[in-house]
């Protein structure tokens, strides 16, 4: 139970924030994505390695792999991981500006979590476009 102290009135109060009350930011969003992208993108790259070996190994093992990776889930999965590597490059670059000392004021993270969050999505559409 979490520990408990008592407010005007006498009304007993969390010490930390609550779920009910605390409210989501954009750079808490944006940090708490750029670790689940991470991850996910280790998943993606294992798909990737084994659709090579299995082009590697047999015509018969590549194709099953193939249709795993060209079915409409493989294309989910795919479109997602490129949504992933831009939405990671960008968030290193944020965290270069922020490692220079920049940044750090809460506005200016804001604007820079929205940045990341739409520039991501946009590179991401322009690279399926030209590809």
């Amino acid at each position: 139970m979490a520990e408990q102290t008592s407010g005007p009135g006498g009304v007993e109060r969390p010490l930390s924030p609550h779920i009910q009350i605390y409210r989501w930011h954009i750079p808490m969003l944006t940090s708490i994505l750029t670790r689940i992208t991470g991850n996910a993108l280790i998943v993606s790259a294992v798909l990737v390695v084994w659709w090579l070996l299995a082009a590697a190994t047999s015509p018969e093992y590549y194709a099953l792999a193939d249709a795993v990776i060209t079915s409409w889930l493989g294309d989910i999965v795919m479109t997602l991981s490129l949504w992933g590597i831009w939405y990671h490059f960008l968030a290193g670059l944020r965290h270069l500006y922020y490692d220079a000392g920049h940044g750090l004021d809460i506005p200016t993270a804001e604007k820079l979590g929205w940045g990341l969050l739409i520039g991501s999505v946009v590179l991401t559409v322009l690279t399926i476009i030209i590809i």
